[in-house]
C-alpha cells in the first residue's frame, strides 16, 4: 500500500478525560485497522500513525483540528478490529455535517464522509460506526474491559502468506496445554510489573478477567486476554512468556513465578507486534454507570505524587 504523506501531529490537548464541555456533542467512533503500515496509534510528527490519519480526516471534514481520545493505544504493527474513539464537536458542527440535507442523520453523514477521506489508506483504516453518545461517555476511562487476541503459526503447514501480516510465524512448535496452565495463573488482580514497561508515576496493577490459549481447527494457536486495562507492552510480554514455556525454554510454573515476584528485566521476551489484534472494548450501558466507571478509573490511574 502506498500511504499518504503523514500529517503533523496535533498539539492541542486531548478532550475527554472528563465529561464533554457544556453544549458539546460527544461522538463515538468504532474503527478497525491493519497496523502494518502505521507507527502505532499515537500521532507523531512526520510519521504515519492511526491517530494522525484519523485526525487529519476529521480536520478536513470539520475544518479545524479535532483531537481524539482512544480506548487503548496500540504499538507499531499492532492491529485492531474493535477500537473505540471519542471526540467532541460543537452543536453547530454536528448539524453542519448534513450540509442542509433534511432528514439525514449527522452520524450517518460523518460516517460517509470519513469513509471517503480514509479511502486514501486503501482499506488499512476503516471507521465502521459513528454515533452520538452521552456526554459521560469516555472511550479510555469508561471502558470495563479490553479483549486482545494473539495469533501464532508454529508450523509450516499453517503459514499462510495471505494472513502473514496478522500472524506471528513462530520458529518452534509449542505445547498449548502447558501454555494454558501458565495462562490460568494470570487471572485476577495482580501487579504485572514483570510483564509491563512501566510509565513514571503509573500503576502496573491490572485485573485479568480471562486468559485462554487454544489451537483452532485451522491449526493456529490463539492467545486471548481480557482485562480491565493493559499497561504498555503487557499483552506482548505475556504472550512472549507463554511461548517460552510452550516451546520448552522455560520450566512449567515460570510465568506464575514471574507474577509472584514483580520485577522488570530482560528475562521475558516481547512477542512480535504483527500477531496482536485489539478485538473489542466493553462499556457500561447506562449513563450513571458510565460516569461512575470513568470517575473511578481516572482516580486509580492518577499519577502518584
Amino acid at each position: 500500500m502506498s500511504a499518504p504523506t503523514p500529517p503533523e501531529a496535533t498539539t492541542s490537548a486531548h478532550p475527554g478525560n472528563a465529561a464533554s464541555p457544556e453544549g458539546a456533542v460527544r461522538v463515538r467512533l468504532d474503527l478497525a485497522y491493519d497496523g502494518s503500515g502505521f507507527r502505532g496509534w499515537a500521532a507523531q510528527p512526520g510519521l504515519p500513525t492511526v491517530q494522525g490519519a484519523l485526525e487529519e480526516a476529521l480536520a478536513r471534514i470539520v475544518r479545524r483540528p479535532v483531537p481524539t481520545v482512544v480506548a487503548g493505544r496500540t504499538d507499531a504493527g499492532v492491529h485492531a478490529r474493535g477500537q473505540v474513539v471519542h471526540l467532541d464537536l460543537s452543536a453547530a458542527e454536528w448539524e453542519a455535517l448534513t450540509r442542509g440535507r433534511a432528514g439525514l442523520d449527522p452520524a450517518e453523514a460523518l460516517l460517509r464522509r470519513l469513509t471517503g477521506v480514509l479511502s486514501a489508506w486503501e482499506g488499512a483504516l476503516v471507521v465502521h460506526g459513528v454515533r452520538r453518545v452521552s456526554p459521560a461517555f469516555d472511550a479510555r476511562f469508561g471502558a470495563l474491559w479490553r479483549d486482545y487476541e494473539y495469533r501464532i503459526s508454529d508450523g509450516l503447514s499453517t503459514r499462510d502468506p495471505l494472513t502473514r501480516q496478522g500472524t506471528h510465524w513462530h520458529q518452534a512448535g509449542v505445547d498449548v496445554r502447558l501454555m494454558q496452565v501458565e495462562a490460568d495463573t494470570l487471572t485476577g488482580l495482580h501487579d504485572f510489573l514483570s510483564f509491563c514497561r512501566p510509565r513514571e508515576g503509573a500503576t502496573t496493577v491490572r485485573q485479568v478477567l480471562a486468559a485462554d490459549v487454544e489451537r483452532g481447527a485451522d491449526g493456529l494457536v490463539r492467545v486471548r486476554l481480557r482485562a480491565d486495562a493493559f499497561c504498555h507492552s503487557m499483552v506482548r510480554s505475556i504472550v512472549g512468556a507463554l511461548l517460552q514455556v510452550g516451546e520448552g525454554r522455560r520450566p512449567p510454573g515460570w510465568v506464575a513465578a514471574r507474577l509472584a515476584t514483580p520485577a522488570r528485566d530482560s528475562e521475558v521476551r516481547l512477542a512480535p507486534a504483527r500477531g496482536l489484534t485489539l478485538m473489542a472494548v466493553g462499556y457500561p450501558e447506562d449513563e450513571a454507570s458510565l460516569r461512575r466507571r470513568a470517575e473511578g478509573t481516572r482516580a486509580r490511574r492518577a499519577p502518584l505524587r
